[in-house]
């Protein structure tokens, strides 16, 4: 029988199981790169501003992905507790996107004016000061880490040459943005513009 050929033949397996795989890949992979759902911006979402764009590789260096996701699912449970279920177009311009999965800690997506400045400072230096039952780490150290100015233009230019549509002003005003602010000042500035853009819509 023809399907013995196959069995016998640990090669040709492997070879057919990857073709198989690949076809079924494309097939997933391919319309969703066409999509302009995926692809273009969702309303009101703009690239980050020098100080979010440290704010951002702050959270990405301490790790707090692997304990809060920033993807809310639609799910009544869901956007009930969080908000409006996250669009691709909400991620065009994270580069690695945040989506996790991981929800030791509450999803983030949303979580931009939730709080105020001063309250993500707190929660940030001893999160059982605001939360008493939380098991989150305290980050009292990033009060003291200054911003190293001089590397910030050249992040948004690598961003810009995988499609973040950074201006050449943007990029020349980025050292003046982050001077002499600390990594403090820059996590709060991303986690305040986390979902911010979804307000508007219904």
């Amino acid at each position: 029988m023809k399907h013995e050929v196959v069995e016998k033949n640990s090669a040709l397996m492997g070879v057919l199981i990857a073709v198989v795989i690949s076809i079924g890949g494309l097939v997933e992979i391919v319309p969703l790169a066409m999509s302009s759902e995926a692809t273009q911006p969702a309303p009101g979402v703009q690239p980050y501003t020098a100080l979010q764009l440290e704010g951002r590789d702050v959270y990405i260096r301490e790790g707090c992905y692997n304990c809060h996701s920033q993807m809310i699912r639609p799910l009544r449970g869901e956007t009930e507790r969080y908000g409006h279920y996250s669009l691709a177009g909400e991620s065009v311009y994270d580069h690695p996107f945040q989506f996790g999965s991981k929800r030791t800690g509450p999803d983030l997506a949303r979580v931009g004016g939730r709080y105020s400045d001063e309250w993500q400072r707190r929660h940030l230096l001893n999160p059982r000061d605001l939360v008493p039952e939380s098991n989150m780490p305290g980050y009292p150290w990033l009060e003291n880490q200054v911003i190293d100015a001089d590397g910030t233009a050249a992040k948004m230019k690598a961003l810009r040459m995988v499609g973040v549509p950074y201006t050449d002003e943007q990029v020349a005003g980025a050292a003046d943005e982050v001077r002499n602010r600390s990594e403090m000042d820059a996590l709060i500035a991303y986690l305040q513009v986390l979902g911010t853009a979804s307000k508007g819509w219904k």
